[in-house]
């Protein structure tokens, strides 16, 4: 089973816009839209860059491996304000610690759940969506339980 991209992307009046999480580099993150940064496997290895993600919103983003997405893109709105509402919320996705169950969701937290928190989050239904055939999200469902709570 492929995973799904861990990578969404929206349009708004100028341009189109990628968010995605992606292991933190070194540097201003200004040039690739840094918004967030967070933890992988424990707080304290987040000491170090090695062990950080960083959630990315940049305006011309790329998603390099695009192709290899099983059943994507999907649009999932046209309305403007939709979008925007996902832009705006991306600096605010909580930056629990990757690969842990960190916030108690029932799973663990990764580019998934930080995908699932924003739809949801926005108003958009991400409860209704799955996988497609032969696809998995392990972490989907976590993104959702945080944004109940939210």
């Amino acid at each position: 089973m492929r995973p799904l991209p861990r990578r969404a992307r929206a349009t708004r009046a100028g341009g189109d816009y990628v968010i995605e999480q992606a292991p933190a580099r070194g540097g201003d993150g200004g040039e690739r839209g840094v918004v967030a940064e967070g933890p992988v496997g424990s707080r304290w290895a987040g000491r170090f860059r090695v062990f950080r993600y960083e959630v990315r919103c940049w305006r011309g983003g790329v998603i390099p491996d695009l192709d290899e997405a099983v059943d994507s893109p999907r649009q999932l709105t046209s309305d403007p304000a939709a979008a925007q509402r996902v832009l705006d919320l991306t600096p605010r996705v909580p930056a629990a610690v990757w690969g842990r169950d960190e916030l108690g969701a029932g799973e663990m937290w990764n580019s998934n759940s930080i995908v699932a928190w924003l739809l949801a989050r926005s108003g958009l239904d991400a409860e209704s969506i799955r996988p497609p055939a032969g696809g998995r999200a392990p972490g989907w469902g976590a993104g959702l339980v945080v944004a109940r709570r939210d």
